[in-house]
């Protein structure tokens, strides 16, 4: 449910390379699902430091580009794999490798395709926690980007710290990042970026809920104060259930930008299936 785009977040990305967005595609409770149940998963699947693996894949469609309305596309592929490193911490690896379509925002049709930048975050995390349930570590961006269109030309680290708890049917929760780069082509612009992002889940019957969870950047690079902030809004729906013996997490959430950089995206479509592997 949750996402992840640092300094070209994925669906705001359009006057600068797009990267892979930070934010989280979460995977509840602070610890193991009990069994798979659908009630167990729910909380699994909106808890980014949750034990259990999962494969999202997360397609971002963002509308309204430029002069000529052009349409970005990233799916990000997000495995996140949860590994115990001692009785009391996991370390909860989340990869994000976008595949992007950029548009030429300067004509009515082409653009380029390929992969963007790859965003790990490494969070260690309590593997008994109490009523609040948190992660902290470090985030990266990585240079892999097929072309200088879909991506910074920066490697970048920083902090990443994530907060929630899980009252009855509520998930709610905050994640705080920011990025600097430390190296890359000299020719490319440095990178300050920070992103926050609150979820909002509840939990209804039958698999199904509710849920917000606006990704807000600030890019604190930016040559102009009116094109540092971008603050969407929105939701949606999604569900638990099973394909065949497989469990998945599907959702789809629409949000529209408050406040947005010139010439980037006025609204958003994100659309998910995550494969879920219990324990």
């Amino acid at each position: 449910m949750l996402v992840t785009l640092f300094a070209c977040q994925a669906g705001r990305a359009q006057q600068s390379p797009a990267s892979s967005d930070s934010s989280l595609t979460t995977s509840g409770s602070g610890g193991e699902p009990s069994g798979g149940s659908t009630e167990a998963l729910q909380k699994a699947t909106q808890n980014p430091v949750a034990d259990l693996i999962s494969v999202p894949l997360q397609n971002n469609s963002n509308f309204g580009i430029g002069s000529h309305d052009r349409t970005q596309d990233v799916l990000n592929v997000q495995p996140v794999i949860p590994a115990h490193l001692t009785q009391d911490w996991n370390l909860i690896t989340r990869i994000i490798q976008p595949i992007v379509w950029q548009p030429d925002t300067n004509a009515s049709s082409g653009g380029t395709f390929g992969l963007g930048d790859m965003n790990p975050t490494f969070f260690f995390s309590p593997a008994h926690p109490g009523r609040v349930i948190w992660g902290a570590g470090p985030a990266f961006v990585l240079p892999t980007a097929t072309d200088s269109t879909l991506g910074q030309g920066k490697w970048s680290i920083g902090p990443s710290f994530v907060a929630l708890t899980q009252p009855e049917h509520w998930t709610l929760g905050v994640l705080l990042s920011n990025v600097w780069s430390f190296a890359g082509s000299s020719d490319r612009a440095s990178v300050n970026q920070m992103l926050f992002q609150y979820f909002i889940n509840y939990n209804l019957s039958h698999g199904w809920y509710v849920t917000s969870s606006p990704i807000i950047t600030a890019n604190w690079a930016a040559k102009s104060a009116k094109d540092i902030w971008t603050v969407p809004f929105g939701g949606g729906v999604g569900r638990i259930m099973k394909l065949g013996d497989q469990p998945v997490n599907i959702s789809a959430q629409v949000y529209a930008n408050a406040i947005y950089p010139s010439g980037t995206s006025r609204w958003g479509l994100r659309l998910q299936v995550a494969f879920l592997f219990p324990k």
